[in-house]
């Protein structure tokens, strides 16, 4: 399965401003361009998206009318032993801003698997991926290189 590609996903919504103002004060961020719509139009483009909510405009409602189910990530249909995942390293590279309004889209690839490892959590392998994240026009504005550790808790059965 190394190489292979998953389906392209995309945001059920645009970036939004609110969850830009919604994030920031969580973490009492008040950086402007997240906080002055014409600061950061003139800036930016509209308002900046905080750098951790990357992931977070992907990530599908548990429920929607309909029934469209949420797509999951294809860490998890590789044919491996495990009960477990951790997240063991991410590295996240922004290309071009992502402001409100953007729609996103991400592929995900998979990067390596690891031959089995034996840690202090227990026997395992490391899963790599790699996310790209690209607005409708197809820029890409963000990639996301993401290390998981899947493996079975040392002395479960």
């Amino acid at each position: 399965m190394v190489g292979a590609t998953g389906e392209p996903r995309t945001a059920a919504t645009p970036v939004s401003g609110a969850r830009i103002q919604l994030f920031a004060s969580m973490i009492q961020d008040g950086n402007r361009s997240y906080w002055d719509a014409e600061f950061a139009r003139q800036r930016w483009g509209g308002l900046l998206a905080p750098p951790a909510l990357l992931m977070g405009w992907l990530i599908p409602p548990p429920w929607e009318p309909g029934g469209r189910r949420p797509v999951a990530s294809m860490v998890l249909s590789v044919p491996l032993p495990g009960t477990t995942f951790i997240n063991a390293a991410n590295d996240v590279e922004f290309f071009e801003p992502i402001v409100e309004g953007d729609v996103l889209t991400v592929v995900e690839e998979l990067v390596s698997v690891s031959p089995e490892k034996r840690t202090r959590l227990g026997v395992g392998h490391f899963v790599e991926t790699l996310e790209t994240y690209r607005r409708r026009d197809g820029a890409v504005v963000a990639t996301s290189r993401n290390t998981l550790f899947r493996f079975t808790p040392e002395g479960a059965s």
